[in-house]
């Protein structure tokens, strides 16, 4: 070989001797140090963290700017042009972050059991077909005072995370202290409620669901709100069911439920957030807020990009101009009350401010903890569903 081959050759076999001698080394159980003084790589890799870190606190920092730029589009001079032009937005919603399945429900072809009777209401297990493989199930209870033609308000109400529609059902024995047997309670009032079983139970069951979901492009509200579609379609086939008071309710998850819910399934006429509205984003991606997940076993609860297009203000936009509430507790470690009533003040100057409904959006402060405080929330259905409390 000739020209400048040579040294270039004689370099490489050079470096492939140590190499070859590095991995002997390894093999005989001898790792190679590093040749750099006082070099420590434990501390080069907290560098690095610390900087990604940094750059993403900074990103946090300035998101709600670029949220308002993506809403650029969004017009309120008027409520009509406010309907038309918050359309984009939902599809976004549905197709970029909840993910959506492009194919037919099937028939319900429902089948229940009568299954609770106390003195004011009846209560019947409920299973209907969604996708083949995939059912909705959930607890229909009927006050005993209905009669014949009735047309009566519906509230669906949603458990938080591991919890079963019995659960909301009663205040003591199966029910949970957190939900006040608030489904029970208010059927007791008149309403119909119906109570569903959703997908985030048995851990990380329902985690790993989201893990193979995503790489789809796809969610556990994929499937949530179809079910949720299918309930809503059901419930308007009943007899003593009128089909344009049918609300939503949710405590904890049950609240993540009512803002990503009834932004999609729009046959919800009004959407309550239990223990759960936020400052969402921040929630999600703080590393200094000791309520953020970044501290917490959820890791199922992050979705695509919400910091450049949805935080809780954005959905709750897209329930609007239908009536949205929030019941928040002083005390819920989900939060603090001034990142959830700086959230809020968002909701309140679009429904108010903006398009001038002025009754349509409330929030209820409470002394208490995660739970259901059922006071300025019934009066809330009472007032939107247009029944009267008993």
């Amino acid at each position: 070989m000739t020209g400048g081959v040579g040294p270039l050759r004689k370099g490489t076999l050079t470096w492939l001797l140590d190499h070859l001698a590095s991995v002997r080394l390894l093999a005989e159980g001898n790792a190679p140090q590093h040749l750099r003084k006082d070099f420590d790589p434990e501390e080069r890799q907290k560098r690095q963290i610390h900087e990604i870190d940094r750059h993403n606190q900074l990103v946090l920092r300035d998101c709600a700017d670029v949220r308002r730029d993506f809403f650029k589009n969004l017009n309120t001079s008027s409520l009509d042009t406010f309907k038309k032009t918050i359309e984009p937005y939902r599809k976004h919603f549905a197709e970029e972050v909840i993910g959506k399945f492009d194919r037919p429900l099937l028939p319900f072809n429902a089948r229940s059991r009568k299954t609770y009777d106390t003195p004011k209401w009846t209560g019947h297990e409920v299973v209907l077909d969604v996708f083949p493989d995939v059912i909705a199930y959930g607890i229909l209870l009927l006050p005993k005072d209905l009669k014949p033609g009735d047309k009566r308000p519906v509230v669906v109400c949603q458990h938080g995370l591991e919890g079963r529609p019995q659960h909301v059902l009663f205040k003591t024995g199966d029910g949970s202290p957190y939900y006040k047997g608030f489904a029970g309670e208010l059927a007791e009032r008149g309403f119909i409620t119906f109570a569903p079983q959703n997908l985030y139970i048995f851990t990380d069951r329902f985690r790993t669901l989201q893990r193979k979901a995503n790489p789809l492009k796809k969610t556990l509200f994929s499937i949530i709100v179809p079910q949720h579609q299918q309930i809503v379609n059901w419930l308007k086939t009943l007899p003593n069911v009128d089909p344009e008071r049918i609300a939503f309710y949710g405590l904890s998850y049950g609240g993540k439920s009512a803002m990503r819910i009834p932004p999609l399934v729009t046959d919800y006429c009004l959407s309550i957030c239990s223990a759960d509205f936020n400052e969402w984003v921040k929630k999600n991606a703080s590393t200094r807020a000791p309520y953020s997940y970044v501290w917490t076993g959820e890791y199922e609860i992050f979705e695509f990009d919400l910091g450049s297009t949805f935080n809780y203000a954005e959905m709750a936009a897209l329930i609007c101009p239908r009536p949205f509430m929030v019941e928040r507790g002083h005390f819920d470690g989900v939060g603090v009350d001034e990142e959830v009533g700086f959230e809020f003040a968002k909701v309140r100057n679009l429904y108010q401010a903006r398009l001038k409904l002025m009754d349509h959006c409330a929030i209820e402060w409470f002394v208490g903890p995660h739970t259901i405080n059922g006071k300025e929330t019934y009066a809330f259905l009472h007032k939107h569903l247009n029944w009267p409390k008993r």
